[in-house]
């Protein structure tokens, strides 16, 4: 039996992260049942012909290359006792650390109908190779159940598939999680542009069908109806997009303490287990603004959790702050980003809220082809510290998210962010005379007086 330094039970971003930061230094094995690492924020785009199914894809070199051993199976137990890691076939590992980078699962919630055939998620390559086949075949009709941003992406590739795509979400706006309600409505109208139906405050109460599914029932009694075919598989599909639990089922009846939302790990992402650690989506942890567990199940997330752990088995001493979840997506024209807490979460959080808004173009406004761009941050009025933002605009808003991210890491006060030093060029920004952030923090400074 092969005994390793370390052991990673997850070949995803933060397993492959992992291989590159310890596999030179420990001899470490990297565990992967799927066929393939896949770039799972992509496949929509394969869906939609953007790219092709390969192109998602992660290479074997990435992990192959760093001197770490990639092994393809599937772990069926864990001796931690023994620290003996068992495969489905009966061929096990020895270690002597443990990383637990299992991942999430999408979940379909345990409603009349849920195993019909033609009900599904969207998340691994079984998935996507499903979908395509449908799509490739004639699908007619699809239900997407959940309206973030993988719902919307998923429902906007399939829509362009010439799918008829009906879009249910129990919040009252699209992007619940990323942007507030009154940053959303533009968007939404941009799907109902595209002609997928929206269907918001709205819960699945009830699937209808005898072997494939043929109705979905929504929680105030309309029923959405799958045109016959002469295929069933075709006449319509459900797709869950609507929430992810994370994997466990390798840490169950051990003593690993769990919580809610995953395995609780420490700054360090130690388990409660000695020489066992957990990074990933697999992971509850908590926010870097409050400090009470939250959800953070994004690619984003995991790869600094596994360079704080890889480092730290290599003797640095890092420590992992908490999520902010800065994240973007894109809605037919329109990019969107969102990051720290909105308006809506602070207030559930007991915060005193005070918002701030702005409007500029993408380009100064006498070049061609300048966009709308708006924002939207949230405060704490009591510290004045940023708490959140918001954008939606034409072009591209990931660096002004990651710019408002780390002034929420900072701890920054809207009077610092008032006085934000920045740069302006006809092709790339407004007029020299104001910026987007600056001009939002401003509006919250003249509201409240500071």
């Amino acid at each position: 039996m092969n005994t390793y330094d370390i052991v990673v039970i997850g070949g995803g971003p933060a397993g492959i992260t992992l291989a590159k930061l310890v596999g030179k230094t420990f001899s470490t094995a990297i565990i992967r049942p799927e066929d393939y690492s896949m770039i799972y924020c992509a496949m929509p785009y394969a869906i939609e012909g953007l790219i092709t199914t390969e192109a998602t894809f992660k290479s074997d070199k990435l992990v192959e290359d760093t001197g770490a051993t990639l092994i393809r199976n599937t772990v069926k137990k864990i001796d931690y006792d023994q620290k003996i890691v068992v495969f489905q076939d009966d061929s096990s590992i020895s270690y002597n650390k443990l990383v637990l980078a299992t991942g999430a699962t999408p979940f379909i919630p345990p409603i009349k109908g849920s195993m019909l055939k033609g009900v599904g998620t969207f998340k691994t390559q079984k998935d996507l190779e499903w979908i395509e086949d449908l799509v490739e075949k004639g699908l007619k009709h699809a239900v997407v159940v959940g309206a973030g941003a993988i719902g919307i992406e998923l429902a906007q590739a399939l829509s362009f598939r010439d799918v008829v795509v009906d879009l249910v979400d129990m919040a009252p706006s699209v992007l619940p999680n990323l942007v507030d309600e009154d940053m959303a409505g533009e968007l939404a109208r941009e799907l109902e542009n595209q002609s997928i139906q929206l269907h918001l405050n709205r819960r699945v109460n009830e699937l209808i069908g005898n072997d494939f599914v043929k109705s979905v029932v929504l929680d105030n009694g309309e029923q959405i109806d799958f045109e016959p075919s002469e295929s069933d598989t075709l006449g319509g599909v459900v797709l869950f997009a609507a929430g992810m639990k994370p994997d466990l089922s390798l840490v169950e009846g051990s003593s690993i303490r769990l919580g809610k939302d995953g395995i609780i790990v420490d700054e360090v992402m130690q388990t409660s287990m000695e020489d066992v650690y957990a990074v990933g989506d697999c992971v509850e942890y908590i926010s870097g603004i409050t400090g009470k567990s939250l959800s953070g199940k994004l690619a984003t997330n995991a790869v600094p959790m596994a360079k704080i752990l890889g480092l730290n088995l290599l003797g640095q001493k890092r420590t992992y702050p908490g999520f902010y979840n800065g994240a973007a997506t894109k809605v037919g024209k329109y990019f969107i980003g969102g990051t720290g807490l909105s308006e809506t979460a602070a207030r559930k959080l007991g915060y005193d809220v005070v918002c701030g808004y702005s409007q500029v173009t993408t380009k100064f406004p006498i070049m061609p082809e300048a966009k709308k761009k708006r924002m939207k941050i949230v405060a704490d009025s009591k510290t004045h510290r940023i708490l959140g933002a918001q954008i939606v605009s034409g072009e591209s808003v990931v660096g002004r998210i990651d710019l408002l991210t780390f002034s929420i890491q900072k701890e920054t006060t809207i009077e610092e962010l008032s006085a934000l030093s920045y740069a302006s060029q006809p092709h790339q920004s407004f007029y020299p005379a104001a910026n987007i952030i600056v001009l939002a923090a401003e509006d919250i400074r003249e509201k409240q007086g500071w």
